[in-house]
């Protein structure tokens, strides 16, 4: 049996902290030792607090080596997964090569770790790395990234100032053509993933027109073309 002294300051303190501290695992042990000091017998103590004689043993041992402090002192038991170990591997390689279901993930991970674990624990490991399972994006046809990367520095933005300052109108002009369409599927990914849309003929269009200032919002629709004189 761990034999313990107890002065009346130290009574107290139990006494107070069993009441008063924050963390509930902390008022138990505060508790434990507390009745320790009232004289309780170690059997009446586990039944009266609801701990094992092992629980309580460390309680005590604690507070032998390090007094009320040392109780104050809570510590979880944190297992790591054993994909941490290759994070940066697996976060290179689906960089590259997104996968579109937790299923098609779990086989790639088996493949470059030999580790095997369920589709929930890989969703909860790709959720880890960063990933979210997003809609894939789509590029027009026809796209330039750095023709529009030139424009927006030279041409637009000087012009989004004058239409700040009042000499200018600017409109932000789209058509959406809803029948020809691609189909966009789900992927867990860093980031949106993009792919070009097929083209199309037959179609429902809808021309826009949003001023950049004002935020009013201009519409067209036919089921012909949007040319330049819808435009």
């Amino acid at each position: 049996m761990i034999k313990l002294e107890f002065t009346e300051a130290e009574k107290q303190r139990l006494h107070y902290e069993r009441y008063h501290h924050p963390h509930p695992r902390v008022q138990r042990k505060m508790e434990a030792l507390w009745l320790k000091s009232q004289g309780v017998a170690h059997r009446a103590m586990s039944r009266l607090i609801g701990i094992s004689s092992t629980t309580l043993t460390s309680y005590l041992r604690a507070y032998q080596e390090g007094g009320v402090g040392a109780l104050k002192t809570v510590r979880f038991y944190r297992p790591q997964s054993e994909l941490r170990g290759y994070q940066g591997t697996l976060e290179a390689y689906f960089q590259k090569h997104p996968p579109a279901s937790a299923k098609q993930a779990m086989a790639a991970i088996e493949a470059l770790t030999g580790v095997r674990r369920s589709p929930d624990r890989v969703r909860v490991f790709l959720k880890h790395l960063g990933m979210k399972c997003r809609k894939v994006g789509m590029i027009p046809a026809k796209a330039d990234v750095e023709a529009q990367e030139t424009f927006k520095t030279t041409a637009l933005e000087p012009r989004l100032e004058q239409a700040k300052a009042g000499p200018r109108a600017v409109f932000f002009v789209d058509a959406a053509h809803c029948v020809l369409a691609p189909f966009l599927g789900m992927l867990w990914c860093f980031a949106r993933v993009l792919i070009r849309a097929p083209t199309g003929r037959q179609r429902f269009n809808v021309l826009g027109a949003l001023n950049a200032i004002t935020h009013e919002l201009i519409t067209v629709a036919n089921d012909t073309y949007i040319n330049a004189h819808g435009v």
